[in-house]
Order: structure tokens, then C-alpha cells, then sequence
């Protein structure tokens, strides 16, 4: 699936027109992927006037109109469906969404869960600094999503850092907005209740025998987490867990669970940035961590991308080894026990 090619008839411009932005915010994503100026093809500037709180509203706009634009290409381009949570909300209530491929829920039989690190960013992108900067192919996950797709696996997108609804002030109060100015969204208050909610309504109720995780930054803390609130049923669908320049503590998450400690040394990986050439083994691992590699850059907007074709390869050894190992652990009716049984 060549999606920058599919993308070329979704205009980010179309959004910029039809949004209230400062005039002069004149970019579009070119062929590549890359965010340039319409005018003079150079990459967005940060500093476009003195006053930093102009330079600062203008980049929360890109960045909004940015992350509406990621979500068109994955409806569109990617066709995964947005399903809104928590799944019991009323009409007023305030939600949030993930999105997953159709098959999830039936028919699946490897599904890839992709959770990002915490930050501004919504569904689909890995960090928004490298989406604008970097372009969409380092800074979204869409890369990611299409290698999965066309594994046919299935996908689910989740929107850790969707935690609350900001309510409308006076334009004219300078305030910075507290808690009194927000509100939290049910069962998505924080990444680490998100995770939880979309495992139990979402990914535990799958059809896929074999789950793998790809986890940035705090989404790994976000994961060990949930591997501790949900231990057997983790331990029992997860097959494979990629992270990438994770934040989490194993010690210290796993309050010394050995039989947790055991599982995560065999069904994690973990990439850091690192200057070393990509899938070197950095450091010495643990016991009660994971084998931990390079991404094969020190460039930590990089970090995804560039471990990209490794994160698959790794996902795809470990899915080989895990259903063969299934296979092995599977009776096998012969036929003297056929017979045995009859008699």
C-alpha cells in the first residue's frame, strides 16, 4: 500500500481554508510527506513573528489541523473505523475514540495494538514535533499501520492522551485554564485507564489467538501497567511486545513479580536511540528487563521510523515461534488412541 500516494487527493490546504488560523500559516504536506511552505518549499518556521504567544497559538493550530489530517487518512486512506468510548456514553457526554480495522472483533486471528508516548499528540502519530518538522512518515504511525495492514493483520489505534474536554472561556480572560476548566472523560482520565478500558471492551474480546504491542515512550509504562492489572489474560493473548525508547520500570512496576519479571525478558524487545547501527544490542540487559537494541539513530524523532523494519521482522520471528509452539502444545489424536477411546 503506497499511501503517500493515496493521500495526495486528501488536501491538508482544504483544512487551513476552511479553519479559523492565522493567515499566514501558507503549508501543505508535499509528495513526500514533508511539511513545506506553499511559497517557498522551506520547512515551517517556529519564530514567524516577535511575539511568542502569537508564534506559540499559531503552532497549537498546525498541530490541531495536523492531527484532523492524520485522522482523515486513517478513515480514508487506511479505512479503520472510529469507534467512540466509552461505549455506554450518552449523546452529552464527553468522549473519546480509538480506531481499529474492521476485523477486530471477528475473523482476527493477529491483531497489532499501537500506543504512543504522552504528549499533545492524538490517535495516529508518534510525536507531532517530528510530524511537523520530520514529516508524516517519521512523526505518524500510518507507516506502520499499512505494514500491518498488508500482513493482514488486524489494527487498533489508541488515543491515550484524549483524557478530557476543554470547556469554552471568555476570549477576552487571559487565564490559563485549571481543573475547574475541564472535563475528565469516563473510563479515559489518564493513558493508563484508557489502556485498561480498550483491553477489556476491545482487545480481550478479539478473535486474535496472537496480540503484539508497539509502545513510544510512556506508552510502555502504560503497558507494563496493564500487564500488572491484568496478568493472566496479558500473559495469555500478547505474544510480542515492541518498545521504543520506553519509559517504563520494570522493578519497580512489577513489585517484583518474578513469573511477570520472566515474561517480560521473553516477549519484549526493547529499541533506544543510540549511535550504535540499528538492532545492536546496547548495554547489558537485566534479568527482570527485556534484550534491549539500537534504533540506529540518536535522533530520538527518528526512533520509530528508523526501527521500523526491525520492529516487523521481530514481530513476525515471534509470531513463527509462537505458533509453532502452540502447534507442539496441541494433542495430537493418533490413531491408537482413537481406537483406545472406542474400546
Amino acid at each position: 500500500m503506497n499511501w503517500l500516494k493515496m493521500i495526495e487527493d486528501l488536501s491538508f490546504r482544504k483544512l487551513i481554508y476552511g479553519s479559523k488560523c492565522p493567515e499566514k500559516l501558507n503549508y501543505d504536506f508535499n509528495k513526500n510527506g514533508e511539511l513545506r511552505h506553499v511559497d517557498t518549499n522551506e520547512p515551517f518556521i517556529f519564530n514567524y513573528s516577535n511575539s511568542r504567544n502569537n508564534n506559540h497559538e499559531r503552532y497549537e493550530v498546525l498541530g490541531h489541523l495536523i492531527t484532523q489530517y492524520v485522522y482523515e487518512i486513517l478513515e480514508q486512506v487506511c479505512k479503520l473505523q472510529k469507534i467512540y468510548i466509552p461505549i455506554d456514553a450518552l449523546d452529552s457526554e464527553p468522549k473519546s475514540f480509538i480506531f481499529m480495522s474492521e476485523n477486530v472483533l471477528r475473523n482476527c486471528t493477529t491483531l497489532v495494538v499501537l500506543l504512543q508516548d504522552r504528549g499533545v499528540f492524538r490517535a495516529g502519530q508518534w510525536d507531532q514535533k517530528a510530524t511537523i518538522h520530520e514529516g508524516l512518515q517519521h512523526g505518524t504511525q500510518i507507516p506502520f499501520i499499512t505494514m500491518a495492514l498488508q500482513c493482514s493483520w488486524e489494527v487498533i489505534v489508541l488515543n491515550p492522551n484524549d483524557n478530557f474536554l476543554a470547556l469554552k472561556t471568555d476570549e477576552k480572560s487571559s487565564c490559563v485554564l485549571t481543573s475547574s476548566h475541564v472535563i475528565s472523560k469516563r473510563h479515559n482520565s489518564s493513558p493508563e485507564e484508557h489502556m485498561t478500558y480498550v483491553w477489556d471492551h476491545f482487545i480481550s474480546k478479539s478473535t486474535a489467538g496472537k496480540v503484539a504491542f508497539i509502545a513510544h515512550g510512556y506508552g510502555g509504562l502504560v503497558f507494563i501497567n496493564l500487564l500488572m492489572q491484568r496478568t493472566a489474560e496479558v500473559m495469555n493473548k500478547v505474544y510480542a511486545v515492541a518498545l521504543v525508547d520506553s519509559t517504563h520500570h520494570t522493578m519497580h512496576q512489577t513489585q517484583g513479580n518474578c513469573q511477570v519479571q520472566e515474561w517480560i525478558q521473553r516477549h519484549c524487545r526493547k529499541w533506544i536511540s543510540n549511535n550504535k547501527l540499528l538492532d545492536k544490542a546496547v548495554g547489558h540487559s537485566m534479568k527482570t528487563d527485556c534484550p534491549t537494541v539500537s534504533t540506529g539513530t540518536e535522533k530520538r524523532g527518528f526512533a520509530p521510523s528508523s526501527s521500523l523494519q526491525s520492529i516487523f521482522k521481530y514481530l513476525k520471528n515471534e509470531l513463527k515461534i509462537s505458533t509453532k509452539a502452540h502447534v507442539i502444545r496441541s494433542p495430537i489424536a493418533t490413531r491408537s488412541r482413537r481406537v483406545m477411546k472406542k474400546t
